[in-house]
């Protein structure tokens, strides 16, 4: 890659930072958001990737069922739960969001 090309990663973080507080998108939307249709499994890594701390709000995308799939991660996805109701989404009895609404 040449200077000045951003890469796949980096398309999805500032995709990722402008989804607003209180919503959120599905790995498949933030996929076609950087024009890569197909490619939510590599949204999803990139998400994986990002340092603790980060500004990204990897919090606010979520699967296309509307729940968290995080896995293999020790509270995460707690920790996703709590800052997306946090900001006022709200899961139903069955963890799921409405994606209707919060989209």
């Amino acid at each position: 890659m040449g200077s000045g090309e951003t890469s796949f990663f980096d398309t999805v973080y500032e995709a990722v930072r402008s989804i607003p507080p209180g919503r959120v998108r599905t790995y498949g939307q933030v996929a076609l958001m950087v024009g890569a249709p197909g490619a939510a499994r590599q949204v999803g890594w990139a998400l994986h990737m990002l340092p603790e701390g980060t500004d990204v709000p990897w919090h606010r995308v979520v699967s296309a069922k509307g729940t968290i799939s995080l896995r293999g991660s020790m509270g995460n996805a707690e920790r996703q739960r709590a800052r997306l109701e946090a900001e006022g989404v709200v899961f139903d009895k069955n963890g799921k969001i409405n994606l209707d609404i919060f989209c």
